[in-house]
């Protein structure tokens, strides 16, 4: 249920670029916005949050914190989601929490956004600025069934395209437009706009409590997914393709979440880990060979030999894999 202090909820998501491109974007926030904003960026885990929150205090005229778990949502108040953590919306208040990584990032545009949706309906606008690959289409497909307003900053303006063209190319959004007209847009939105909550798909609803409980049971999973022979590369599970979405994803039961193309991503990270190890121990069993005494000299070069072959040909192989996920 929205709460009476709240009528109207802004989700940012960016990427790479994304800190300058935010700044850049609540600039043209006034502090009569009829709304209130919540930021995720995509970090390094250890990344200091409390600089870029400081950083995006001296851009903008409303307050800026970064969010605390439990936190009461106050309008016309900005809340950028810590580092390593996942950012949700409940009913009034905010999650912030070490759920599972989904497109092997947390905080996740997705969660954000499909929180969001779940507690808010058609109250959301959702704003997708630049990035690279395709964190945040599904959370913002989930904001268009539920009602919501989509805009996309344009990705000819963009410092990387990636994501934006992520968004047009999967659906039809409300707004394509530049980084200074998304401001305007807003302000005018909100100063004519009476928000009167939509009905949220069950599946939003759903797997937004999935994430938020920080996994489910298979029997809940099969509601909104159909199992596949595929196993999740962060914890090993059977994962299940979602069916209602927008683009390829999965999830495991435990919470991890993956678009097609980041598990593709992941599974030649692990091949690729797998090999280093294999050449590894081929270079330790190698040594060893060549430490033997003289006795046994001439079986020890052979074997030296054969072995460095084939760690010639794992290399050749971690090459080509390198090559082929350009």
């Amino acid at each position: 249920m929205v709460t009476s202090q709240i009528k109207n909820i802004v989700t940012i998501g960016a990427s790479a670029g994304g800190i300058s491109a935010t700044a850049e974007l609540l600039k043209s926030f006034n502090d009569r916005i009829d709304a209130a904003v919540f930021i995720v960026i995509h970090v390094s885990r250890k990344s200091t949050t409390e600089i870029i929150k400081r950083y995006l205090q001296q851009q903008s005229l409303l307050p800026c914190v970064v969010a605390n778990d439990g936190d009461t949502i106050q309008n016309r108040t900005v809340y950028l989601a810590p580092a390593d953590y996942q950012m949700m919306l409940v009913g009034g208040a905010i999650s912030v929490k070490k759920g599972a990584l989904e497109n092997h990032w947390r905080p996740s545009i997705d969660v954000l956004f499909r929180s969001a949706a779940a507690a808010y309906g058609s109250c959301v606008t959702g704003v997708i600025l630049t990035g690279l690959m395709d964190d945040g289409t599904s959370g913002m497909y989930a904001i268009k069934r539920s009602g919501g307003v989509c805009i996309v900053q344009d990705p000819a303006e963009a410092e990387f395209a990636e994501m934006p063209n992520n968004v047009l190319r999967n659906m039809k959004v409300d707004y394509e437009v530049s980084l200074h007209e998304i401001g305007y847009i807003l302000s005018d939105l909100y100063s004519r706009r009476e928000c009167n909550p939509s009905v949220v798909p069950e599946d939003v609803k759903l797997e937004a409590e999935i994430t938020v409980r920080m996994g489910s049971s298979l029997e809940e999973l099969k509601k909104i997914a159909e199992p596949t022979t595929f196993t999740c590369p962060d914890c090993g599970g059977v994962l299940s393709r979602v069916e209602s979405d927008v683009i390829p994803r999965y999830r495991c039961f435990t919470g991890h979440s993956y678009t097609l193309d980041a598990l593709k991503n992941l599974q030649i990270d692990r091949v690729e880990d797998s090999l280093w190890v294999a050449i590894r121990l081929m270079e330790e069993r190698k040594h060893l060979l060549e430490s033997l005494n003289s006795n046994s000299q001439n079986i020890a070069i052979e074997r030296t030999e054969q072995i460095s072959i084939h760690i010639e040909r794992l290399k050749k192989m971690l090459l080509e894999l390198g090559k082929n996920a350009l």
